[in-house]
């Protein structure tokens, strides 16, 4: 059975912040428009699909904005 687990709210904290929450809900972070030199420490998230509180199964992506 897959696991399922709630999305976490990662809009408003920075990109690395952000990849450390999702990997330890054993969830992916996928950065729309990722730019080779994207600073991760110091870019905040704006926007992200799905939202906070949606459940979805473990190893599934959340796509964001910045």
């Amino acid at each position: 059975m897959i696991e399922e687990v709630k999305v976490p709210n990662v809009q408003g904290i920075s990109i690395k912040d952000a990849q450390k929450v999702v990997k330890e809900l054993g969830l992916e972070l996928s950065i729309e428009n990722e730019a080779e030199d994207l600073d991760k420490e110091n870019t905040i998230i704006v926007d992200q699909t799905p939202k906070e509180g949606i459940v979805v199964n473990k190893g599934n992506k959340i796509y964001v904005k910045y």
